[in-house]
């Protein structure tokens, strides 16, 4: 049994089906289904006995105590977050309140449940916090990949928060044993993704004929990696990586967002021809965000080297994949985007 927290989210949605059709364990799964939580992502597994979904908040200390004594989880894979740097730009107070305070409350709950353990049980535990890339801060056109030992600089409300959280899971381990993990991980992409986001944002819009909007001048650098890759390292880690130890997940597809935007633009070319011109015709560079970190790119030595992992995606394939299910999917994005209005 695993408890997962925000596992009707984008990245967290992927993780539960995929464990699930991967390994057949068990998942509760605890979303307090914001405006980016979505049970119809989840409606595969209605009927589901391996599958438990309780609404609920993650700073609901009591309703995690209760969690943690009914199921009596193995580990707890904490995805719950908020996640979209331009609303943390406009608000970060959620940002605080969900990925630091919420954080520290699973984390201090699982303390105490994990300290009530005896033997197999309490040797076996483990709390896999899910983090991000932009803790990192930004890189210079010729430094080096982000690594583990990269000094933490983040420059948005939403990276802060990150760090803040990722500081308190080593901070649990180092001080009362908590067998905490900790993945940093680069830009997801595929399907499910929030509306907002980049990659489902130009494909809506372009299939809707509205203008695709890019920061700047195009040229910030992200490492673009599909999501079920990410979800099968998670996996790994949470099996194999090591107690204490952070490990950098990257999806070896580092890109400008203007190449990524062209590229779907392609591929819809291919699949649903535009009419009136072509789909890169509503490209529109638009004022860039304040703060807005120039590049990324993530050094995935470490879990290659210790648990053989590496992504199955390329950028084209993983790409191809998610134009795909958009087009399959368009009554799905029209509806999230919906809710978000």
């Amino acid at each position: 049994m695993l408890l997962v927290t925000g596992g009707a989210g984008f990245i967290g949605s992927n993780f539960v089906l995929s464990t699930i059709a991967a390994t057949g364990e068990a998942v509760v799964n605890l979303d307090k289904l914001t405006y980016a939580g979505n049970l119809r992502n989840l409606e595969s597994l209605a009927g589901d006995a391996r599958h438990a979904f309780v609404q609920g908040d993650i700073c609901d200390r009591a309703l995690v105590r209760e969690l943690l004594a009914r199921h009596k989880p193995r580990a707890i894979v904490h995805l719950a977050a908020e996640s979209h740097v331009d609303r943390s730009i406009a608000g970060p107070a959620p940002f605080v309140q969900t990925n630091v305070a919420g954080t520290f409350c699973l984390l201090d709950e699982a303390r105490a449940y994990w300290e009530a353990l005896q033997g197999a049980e309490r040797e076996r535990f483990r709390f896999l916090h899910v983090s991000t890339d932009e803790v990192y801060g930004s890189l210079g056109p010729d430094d080096p990949a982000f690594t583990e030992k990269t000094p933490y600089a983040p420059n948005s409300p939403y990276a802060a928060s990150k760090a803040a959280a990722d500081h308190l899971a080593r901070a649990y381990h180092r001080t009362y044993g908590l067998p905490t993990l900790t993945t940093n991980c680069s830009n997801n992409y595929g399907p499910y993704q929030f509306p907002e986001k980049l990659v489902p944002l130009v494909i809506r819009n372009a299939l809707a004929g509205e203008p695709l909007p890019v920061y700047g001048d195009g040229q910030n650098v992200r490492d673009w990696l599909y999501v079920l890759d990410h979800c099968e390292a998670l996996r790994l880690v949470l099996e194999r990586g090591r107690a204490g130890e952070t490990y950098n997940i990257g999806g070896g597809g580092e890109r400008p967002n203007i190449v990524l935007v062209r590229a779907i633009c392609t591929l819809l070319e291919e699949a649903r021809p535009r009419r009136n011109g072509s789909y890169a015709d509503l490209i529109s560079f638009v004022t860039d965000r304040p703060g807005h970190d120039r590049r990324y790119a993530m050094d995935g030595m470490k879990i290659a080297r210790e648990l053989d992992w590496r992504p199955a995606e390329s950028f084209d394939t993983g790409l191809r994949k998610t134009v795909r299910w958009y087009l399959e999917h368009r009554a799905w994005a029209d509806e999230a985007a919906r809710r978000a209005a």
